[in-house]
């Protein structure tokens, strides 16, 4: 384990059939004014909307809506409800969606009585919030980000052509979270298996890095094996709760601080996948599928152990009478032919992305140093160009 380590991570999580009959309780801790945040109105229709609604009604709480956030929240969307809630002085934010919704409900959260430009203050400059923030719960209805139990928050600003993301502190991590793996079960297959990779990413930014005897790496080698069988199980049936109860939680623990403790991390497809998000407003997990395969086998001889051992450790990949170098190829294909079993995108022209595109998605994309190669812009756009 690397450096020294402070571990904090104040979300108190419900989980399971039963985890929404915790939402009154929960309720009782904060003032009258509920901001309700959900997304295009698919809550409606399944019932959650109502489930959710009643609780409120019953609890006393004044709510005040705040629908139509959108899969990749915008600079506008968010400036509109940080308005809102600070008109209506709300007293609670309660996430009702996926990971975006949640983004969404932490940016609002530190914006609304915030004197500066939140955009710059942020998501350009990275500082932390100075003023009041206001507390944020969530109900979850579609997993992939982790954005229930982390202080993660991506932002598009369409007009500067960029999707940032910015890590709040504990102090805006949900105050707690509802996490009812059946909510998952009427999110369309595109939207699930996008989750899934949004996942795997997830895990493999934090785990193809470093080069020390990690903890945190057995953690998630352990993770990922989980999550490859129960994706399997829930193609095949969307509605097997334990699949989709195994790939909830493991959604959560992947990005929820646990595994990047002593670590150094990577982030690069992330860069590059939301780069490609804000010029084609393309599902975050599928820009991240889009791009992953030739990053990695730009990088892999960089990084050679570690693919080796994601090969061996996650694939089961037998190494007698290979080179390290074809046995960490070997376990790129095993990931790859997941993919195509699971049905993700594997080229970024399949979500909008021409050759024209290459130079705005390299200017939108952050080059970072955690990995095993910090890229060049050229390299960048051959990794585009050999996604498409």
């Amino acid at each position: 384990m690397l450096g020294d380590i402070v571990y904090h991570n104040p979300t108190k999580l419900y989980f399971g059939e039963h985890a929404l009959d915790h939402l009154q309780e929960e309720l009782a801790g904060y003032g009258p004014v509920v901001m309700l945040s959900y997304g295009g109105g698919s809550i409606k229709r399944n019932g959650i909307y109502d489930a959710v609604t009643a609780v409120l009604r019953a609890a006393g709480k004044t709510v005040v809506e705040d629908p139509g956030v959108m899969p990749n929240p915008t600079l506008e969307k968010l400036l509109d409800g940080a308005k809102m809630a600070r008109e209506h002085h709300v007293d609670l934010i309660l996430a009702v969606g996926g990971g975006s919704v949640v983004d969404y409900a932490k940016g609002v959260a530190a914006s609304a009585w915030c004197e500066e430009d939140p955009w710059e203050k942020y998501y350009i400059r990275e500082e932390e919030p100075s003023c009041r923030l206001i507390p944020v719960g969530a109900v979850l209805t579609m997993v992939g980000t982790g954005s229930e139990m982390n202080g993660g928050s991506v932002i598009t600003n369409r007009a500067a052509g960029l999707k940032v993301g910015k890590v709040f502190g504990p102090e805006n991590y949900p105050r707690f979270s509802i996490l009812n793996p059946r909510f998952t079960f009427t999110v369309p297959q595109y939207q699930m298996v996008s989750g899934i990779f949004d996942i795997m990413s997830h895990i493999l930014e934090q785990y193809l890095s470093g080069a020390d005897d990690n903890t945190s790496d057995y953690l998630a080698e352990g993770l990922m094996r989980s999550l490859v069988v129960s994706s399997r199980a829930a193609v095949m049936n969307p509605e097997d709760y334990e699949a989709r109860s195994n790939i909830m939680w493991t959604a959560t623990w992947a990005l929820n601080t646990l595994l990047k403790m002593g670590k150094a991390q990577d982030w690069e497809v992330h860069m590059i996948g939301q780069a490609i998000g804000a010029i084609t407003d393309a599902t975050h997990g599928m820009t991240l599928a889009a791009v992953s395969l030739p990053y990695y086998r730009h990088i892999l001889r960089d990084g050679l152990p570690r693919f080796v051992r994601f090969a061996k450790q996650v694939w089961g990949v037998r190494p007698e009478g290979k080179t390290p170098l074809e046995i960490a190829s070997e376990g790129l294909s095993c990931l790859e032919a997941w993919m195509k079993e699971i049905g993700v995108v594997l080229h970024a022209a399949e979500l909008g992305v021409t050759e024209e595109n290459i130079p705005a998605i390299v200017k939108g994309t952050f080059l970072l140093d955690g990995g095993y190669r910090q890229l060049t812009p050229a390299e960048v756009a051959d990794i585009l160009r050999e996604s498409l």
